[in-house]
Order: structure tokens, then C-alpha cells, then sequence
């Protein structure tokens, strides 16, 4: 990735795999060797920092999501074992103002919370975004209640052999993956990349639990607040993206959601922008004046039409690019359920489909990195890319 116009195709891959047996069992300490890299290409003009990641850069979704509990160590250890990139987190806080790992504040669904009699009365209904949910949710639990659960498969009816895995691992705090991620640094003799999203930033800024600056605190006080730092710093607010970028330098990318919706700090300050409009030239150079990247949902980049098969490519890639900005689009699965319809293979949802097919056609659109729950289907796809 890079910001500026790209000058050139020039790539490189380092090529990591290891089994699922070797890895991550139990605490998820098990390291893996690497495998010889495919081939060794850099970008042109590749100056250190993200510019230098290999291009079709493969982020790990909330770890290894597709094989353990997401947003725990053990997830993100089995990622790096695997050979990711860099590897996500998304940021949500405790009652007192810690930053913990959870796709949301509602923690029902990736908790063992609802097993808990002491936290039965925690259970309550919330708008969040707009959106009324009942739950149990971080904002009500100090660290230290919240370290007494257990993570636990968010989706066992499709991914039930993640459930072996329920209870193993705690609930981090992003300080733990930063502390996690300078030791397997030191350990590999490279740095751990990390792609770390503040979620709601306008609803916990409304509640008194800002994450942006005691996000901004940690970065520099592990020395990741610089524009070449091994992390990418993302949000689906753009507000909380030029918010960081006055705190701090590291890489920041806007995400964007589907074409027709609003970013919810539009919908609270009025702005009729869409996600539409943002994917403009005029909104992508809007967003590259704080922003080194976008995040888009893969049906921007290829769109599916009432069947869910992939229709012509959009534009999006040669914008962007335009705009010097990089696109890390969102979220590849193996499975059946959630790949377009041409790639599907059975009547099975839960099964695997021709993943490999699918990340065939958006990687042919030139883009410089995927979120993937499968980090080593991602690695072999990237393989076949790379040396086709």
C-alpha cells in the first residue's frame, strides 16, 4: 500500500502456512515456522511502513475467526502462526474505561455472560446506532468483571467445530495484544502488524468512554503512533478517523458500508452524505485528506446482482488508486453461506465453497489487501495470485 499515485504493479509475497493441528491448540503459544517465501517482490517506491507489506496484503478478521473464537489470543496467535499480514482487533470499552477486543459492546453472543447469575440483572436494551438490542453489553462491566468470562464461538450453528474452543480464553484487553504483539515481534524478528477499529465512537462518546484518546495513549506508549508503525488504525465514523489523525500518525483507513447507508456521525450531525457519495472521486478525495485508505465492503468493489453473482467490477479500485489511497475490502469466508453465488458448492451453507475462486475475482480488480476469516486459504489464494 501507499499513498501518492502508484507507480507500478510491482509486488511481493511472503508465503507463511502451518497445519491447524500444530498450532494454537490450548493457549496458543505453539510458533511455526514460516515457509520460503514464493517470491520477493516489493512495490515500487516502497519506503518502509505499510508500503512495504506484500500486496495483496491478507489481514486476518478478527483473528482466525473462521477456526477459533474470534477476538481472542488464541485466534490471533493461530493468524500469525499462519503467516497473516497484519491482524485485527476492534475496540470497545469496560465501565471504567479500559479498551477490550470485541466486534461489539454487545457481549451476549461471544461470552459465556449469560451463565453468570451475578450478572443476570446486567441484562438490558440499549439503542445503539439507531439499532435497539438486548443484551449484555461492555460499558456495564469493569475489567475486572469482565475478565471473569469466557470467549465462546459467536455462530456454533455454522462454525460448530470452533465450539471446542468455548471457554479456553479470556476476554483481552488491547493492551494484552499490544504486549502480545511485542513479544512475538521480538521473538520473530519482525513486527506484528495489528489493524485495530474504534466501533461506535459517537455512542461511547456520548456515554463518557471516548476511545480515541486512551486509544491514542497506547499507541504511543508501545510506540505505534508513528505514520510508518506496524498498525492500521480504521473506523466506519470518519469523524473518528480525523479525530486520530489529530492524535496521532499511523496509517488510518475509513470503512465504508453498504452504498445507500450513512455513516452513523452523518446521521447524528446531519450530514446527508451516503457511502455512495463517499466512493465519488469528490468523497474519495475528501477521505484522502486524513485517510491513507478505505475499507469497503466487496460488493463496492464487485457488486452481486438478485441471484448473488458477481456482476462487472465497479470503479472503486482506479478511484481510490487515484486518490493514492489503498483498498483493504471486507470479509472473505470459505463458507458457502457467505461467498457469491457462482462459487457456491452443494446445498450445504455451512460448507466450504470454491473460496480460491472467489478471492480469484477480487484480487483480478487490483486491490492491495482482504479481510479473510480463513488466513491460510487467503495465503493460497494469494499464491495463485502472485504467480499466475
Amino acid at each position: 500500500m501507499t499513498q501518492g499515485a502508484r507507480s507500478g504493479p510491482g509486488r511481493r509475497i511472503v508465503l507463511g502456512a502451518t497445519v491447524l493441528g500444530t498450532a494454537a491448540l490450548g493457549t496458543g503459544t505453539a510458533a511455526a515456522a514460516p515457509a520460503p517465501a514464493a517470491r520477493s517482490e516489493r512495490r515500487h517506491g516502497g519506503h518502509g511502513g505499510y508500503r512495504d507489506l506484500p500486496v495483496p496484503t491478507v489481514i486476518a478478521h478478527r483473528g482466525t475467526s473462521g477456526y477459533r473464537p474470534e477476538h481472542t489470543l488464541g485466534s490471533y496467535q493461530l493468524a500469525l502462526d499462519m503467516g497473516a499480514d497484519v491482524i485485527e482487533q476492534d475496540l470497545v470499552p469496560t465501565k471504567d474505561g479500559h479498551l477490550v477486543c470485541r466486534h461489539e459492546n454487545d457481549i451476549t453472543g461471544t461470552t459465556d455472560v449469560a451463565d453468570h447469575a451475578e450478572f443476570s440483572g446486567r441484562r438490558t436494551t440499549k439503542t445503539v446506532d439507531g439499532v435497539a438490542i438486548t443484551g449484555w453489553f461492555t460499558e456495564d462491566f469493569t475489567l475486572a468483571e469482565l475478565k471473569r468470562l469466557r470467549a465462546k464461538e459467536r455462530i456454533p450453528s455454522v462454525r460448530q467445530r470452533n465450539t471446542l474452543y468455548d471457554g479456553r480464553w479470556a476476554v483481552p484487553t488491547f493492551e494484552e495484544v499490544l504486549r502480545w504483539a511485542e513479544k512475538e515481534g521480538r521473538r520473530r524478528g519482525r513486527p506484528v502488524w495489528l489493524h485495530v477499529e474504534t466501533k461506535h465512537p459517537s455512542y461511547f462518546r456520548g456515554l463518557g468512554l471516548a476511545l480515541e484518546e486512551p486509544l491514542a495513549k497506547l499507541l504511543r506508549r508501545y510506540g505505534r503512533h508513528r505514520a510508518d508503525s506496524p498498525v492500521f488504525l480504521q473506523s466506519f465514523e470518519p469523524g473518528s478517523i480525523q479525530r486520530l489523525a489529530r492524535l496521532v500518525s499511523s496509517p488510518r483507513v475509513v470503512l465504508l458500508g453498504a452504498a445507500g447507508t450513512r455513516p452513523w456521525d452523518f446521521v447524528e450531525s446531519g450530514d446527508p452524505r451516503t457511502v455512495a457519495d463517499l466512493i465519488r472521486p469528490e468523497g474519495l478525495k475528501w477521505i484522502a485528506s486524513y485517510a491513507q485508505g478505505i475499507g469497503p465492503t466487496l460488493d463496492l468493489v464487485i457488486p452481486r446482482d438478485a441471484a448473488g453473482r458477481l456482476t462487472e467490477p465497479t470503479t472503486l479500485v482506479r478511484d481510490a488508486h487515484a486518490r493514492g489511497l489503498v483498498l483493504h475490502p471486507y470479509t472473505m469466508r470459505n463458507e458457502n453461506a457467505f461467498l457469491p453465488a457462482e462459487f457456491r458448492r452443494g446445498t450445504d451453507p455451512n460448507a466450504y465453497g470454491d473460496a480460491f475462486g472467489a478471492f480469484a475475482a477480487y484480487f483480478a480488480t487490483g486491490i492491495d489487501g482482504i479481510f479473510s476469516d480463513n488466513t491460510d486459504t487467503a495465503l493460497l489464494a494469494r499464491a495463485d495470485h502472485v504467480n499466475r
